[in-house]
């Protein structure tokens, strides 16, 4: 690839009318609200992700790309009408914004050179950025002899079946990169562990006890917030018990008289299940506190002293259930969830990103043993296996010379990741941007942001790759 090219890209992006017009596609997306919600006609996860992906087709067709939609699963751009080499996967679904912003979360707003809001980095800032790229490719002339398509899905942050769908009827592409995760290139994706398990009991009258609890509203983010009630017991006889572990978990406790007993509510905060570490487990936390309190010994309880010492607060690897265990992709890494329990059971879910050496023998056998032995049963164990591409195939050398000519990074090296991606299940696909090493985007958490130059350097990352890997 000429330098003057390399050159030409630098400078498309460098004009400050076209990173106004990015920024600007970038805030038409993350105006809509695209949280999943029950399937409606038309709108297969709910009319959101919906309306998210009608923008995002109506903003590529301004921009005089030929789009198609699948069945409002997945958006397609089309560079141009040659053979395809590469696909380009993003995704328009968002988690819900949680608490604790500081700015509207729909509201694209930009302070400093840094812009805020739902989806500027997970994943709308990045699908316009591949969007733009595309644009810079076709609007600076540089000849192509293959074709590149964007797809748009709508369903990764619940478990991608949109791409399913489309791989259903689609061929996969010689070449795939998702800009989903991190910079330089991600070869290698740790494996998925998320089982669904509970416990049953006929209703029971005995007090003090926990007559209900919640926590958590997705498997793949820490909880933020958690609650329960306790019949018998009054917030002056819990409130003792708080300070010590709020000093330990840093999980705030508030407790209020009701009617039907004391309420407590824990607040944490939220973080990528990936990356547990990054935020403070409601779930744990509450558990940590109902182990404190004088309960009746009767089911419920069991359940709750059994769940508090097989995920204690601080344990985000597993080692209570006996599965810590890590390699060459990392550690093992766990996030209790979800969590809900009535008069008569409980039901929960943990998100586990399992190393490449993990199996169905040293993992989801040793997680149903020991959950079986506090009286837990496992319904559903399914473990996906660990997605890698060897880091010398043309693609991955490709991309981290493009990384490395607009960072000035040299020898990159491709790394691992605890996160799965659009291109799990895709044969030689790998992740590519648009985080970069040195800059936490707050991805599903409070004030999601994204640097203004990152986005665009991204974007002539993307389009030097595209010229790259399509000559």
């Amino acid at each position: 690839m000429s330098a003057v090219y390399t050159e030409k890209i630098a400078a498309y992006f460098d004009d400050p009318k076209v990173r106004r017009e990015l920024l600007d596609a970038v805030g038409r997306l993350v105006a809509v609200k695209s949280v999943k919600e029950p399937a409606a006609e038309g709108a297969p996860f709910g009319p959101g992700p919906r309306a998210a992906l009608d923008e995002a087709l109506k903003l590529c067709t301004e921009l005089g790309f030929s789009t198609r939609d699948y069945d409002h699963y997945v958006g397609l751009v089309d560079l141009n009408d040659k053979e395809t080499q590469l696909h380009i996967l993003g995704h328009l679904d968002v988690v819900p914004e949680g608490t604790g912003w500081d700015t509207d979360p729909y509201t694209c707003v930009e302070k400093d050179g840094v812009v805020y809001g739902r989806g500027v980095a997970d994943d709308k800032g990045p699908v316009v950025c591949a969007l733009f790229a595309m644009k810079a490719v076709r609007d600076l002339g540089i000849p192509l002899s293959k074709n590149v398509k964007l797809i748009m899905g709508t369903d990764e942050e619940s478990g991608s079946s949109d791409i399913r769908y489309y791989y259903e009827r689609e061929p996969f592409a010689p070449m795939a990169f998702t800009p989903d995760a991190n910079f330089p290139v991600i070869n290698i994706e740790k494996g998925h562990f998320s089982p669904k398990f509970g416990a049953q009991w006929t209703q029971e009258t005995a007090t003090p006890r926990v007559t209900g609890l919640t926590g958590g509203f997705r498997g793949n983010v820490v909880p933020p917030e958690a609650e329960c009630i306790v019949a018998g017991l009054t917030a002056a006889q819990v409130t003792p018990h708080c300070p010590a572990l709020e000093q330990a978990t840093k999980v705030k406790f508030t407790c209020t008289d009701t009617p039907d007993g004391v309420k407590i509510h824990a607040l944490g905060k939220n973080a990528h299940a990936s990356l547990p570490e990054g935020g403070i487990n409601a779930i744990q936390g509450l558990l940590d506190l109902l182990y404190l309190l004088p309960l009746a010994d009767c089911p419920s309880t069991q359940a709750l002293r059994s769940m508090h010492e097989l995920f204690p607060f601080g344990d985000m690897w597993g080692k209570s259930l006996g599965i810590a265990m890590a390699d060459e992709s990392g550690k093992l890494t766990l996030n209790l969830g979800l969590m809900t329990l009535t008069g008569t059971g409980f039901t929960a879910s943990f998100d586990s990103r399992v190393p490449v050496c993990a199996t169905e023998d040293n993992c989801a056998k040793v997680c149903r043993a020991a959950m079986a032995a506090k009286g837990i049963a496992v319904t559903d164990s399914h473990m996906m296996a660990a997605h890698i591409v060897e880091a010398d195939s043309p693609l991955v050398k490709t991309l981290l010379e493009c990384y490395s000519t607009y960072t000035g990074v040299t020898d990159p090296q491709p790394i691992a990741i605890g996160g799965g991606t659009y291109v799990h299940n895709i044969p030689g696909g790998v992740a590519f941007g648009c985080e970069f090493p040195d800059f936490d985007p707050k991805m599903h958490s409070a004030n999601e942001q994204a640097r203004v130059e990152d986005l665009m350097t991204s974007a002539k990352i993307f389009a030097l790759a595209i010229a790259k890997l399509c000559i």
